[in-house]
């Protein structure tokens, strides 16, 4: 169980580019990276609208010499200063990402990025290879898979306890688009753009949750074949889709099933996870984070819970509020941050062995989920065709 003592030997250096007062998700990079001392919130350009984004960067504590225009601004900024930033997260809408990333690398900053991490697999990769040349981590913050029982699933399926995985199947939708976009606030706006969302909505802003758990849970399989079904339902957003789904091959023979959708009336937003074995299956939902449900032919059904001392030590040793209490998103998000951040302590010490075993979402696992996003629309293209997967 982790209960908060210190990891690392010193807080990093951090700021933000985006995530001020109107973004989304702002708030879970702060609450995840402040929870455990790792990070301290030093600089930020919060917001396009410069006079807001200085008076939020100050209402939340940071200097107001340091609350700075744009990411321009902030990287010249703080390379002039001794005590300038370290490491910087990229809260902003996708189309910005490569070129904040690629200029923050340049200047020698470790990065935490959103996802969908860029537009195509070739910005990945380029990026990949820069970040090696300057020694720096890139992270991706694929904020649900921080939950103890995320690592549950994944340790019952290394130890065999589910025997040959035969069936995944993956969900995640909600019912706040279900409506037209006459009155949709810029968050909705740029995410159903092409030019500043890329070539997916509900694909890439909710499904590669799924889809980068999925290779948490089953880091052996991998997907040979895969047809992609979407649709606009409010058709002003083509040819972006606010509803798919996608059905994959993979190379063990299993077969999976992913749906993602933003117009499932009604629904208050749900993730929920089954993967199936020869011998047992589990399911995992977010709406009930901390129970799994472990179902083994021919025996009761079971429910585990968090923090209990039958899981696996992988699962415990991320839990923070013990089985009495529990787990919620900002748990999940401050584990993902701290293992970022054990990430860029490793990298500066040059522990190269600790990164060669240490888990978390790296550029490979942003590089892969931008690659499944690439599959998808060149099988929906190809009028919802099964593809060989590249």
């Amino acid at each position: 169980m982790y209960n908060g003592e210190r990891l690392i030997e010193r807080p990093l250096r951090w700021g933000m580019v985006g995530g001020g007062r109107t973004g989304q998700v702002g708030y879970k990079h702060r609450t995840g990276a402040q929870r455990d001392g790792t990070y301290k919130l030093v600089c930020g350009a919060f917001d396009l609208d410069i006079n807001r984004g200085r008076e939020f960067g100050i209402n939340i504590g940071v200097d107001s010499d340091r609350c700075y225009d744009d990411y321009k601004a902030l990287i010249a900024g703080e390379a002039a200063r001794d005590d300038g930033v370290e490491v910087v997260s990229i809260a902003t809408p996708n189309f910005s990402h490569y070129e904040i990333t690629k200029a923050c690398l340049e200047a020698g900053l470790h990065v935490i990025c959103e996802k969908p991490l860029f537009f195509t697999v070739a910005e990945c990769e380029e990026i990949e290879a820069l970040a090696n040349r300057q020694g720096l981590i890139v992270g991706v913050t694929y904020g649900f898979t921080g939950h103890p029982l995320v690592r549950q699933m994944a340790a019952m399926v290394e130890r065999g306890l589910l025997g040959d995985i035969r069936i995944v199947d993956m969900q995640y939708t909600h019912g706040f688009n279900a409506g037209d976009d006459t009155n949709a606030p810029d968050a909705v706006r740029w995410r159903t753009n092409p030019k500043t969302a890329g070539p997916t909505f509900v694909l890439g802003d909710i499904g590669t949750h799924l889809y980068y758990l999925s290779e948490v849970v089953l880091p052996h399989l991998k997907i040979e074949k895969l047809l992609c079904d979407r649709k606009a339902f409010i058709p002003s957003r083509a040819p972006l889709e606010d509803h798919a789904t996608v059905l994959m091959h993979y190379d063990n023979g299993a077969r999976g099933r992913l749906w993602v959708s933003s117009v499932n009336a009604g629904n208050m937003g749900s993730q929920r996870y089954r993967f199936v074995g020869s011998k047992a299956s589990v399911e995992w939902s977010d709406s009930h984070p901390d129970q799994l449900s472990y179902d083994v032919q021919g025996e009761p059904n079971r429910i585990l819970h968090h923090g209990m001392p039958y899981l696996e030590p992988e699962s415990l040793a991320v839990d923070r509020m013990g089985g009495l209490h529990t787990e919620g998103l900002g748990d999940s998000w401050a584990n993902i941050y701290l293992w970022i951040a054990q990430a860029i302590d490793a990298k500066r010490r040059g522990d190269e062995a600790f990164l060669k075993t240490h888990r978390y979402p790296d550029i490979k696992a942003g590089t892969e989920g931008v690659r499944w996003l690439e599959n998808c629309v060149r099988s929906a293209d190809a009028g919802s065709a099964w593809i060989d997967f590249q």
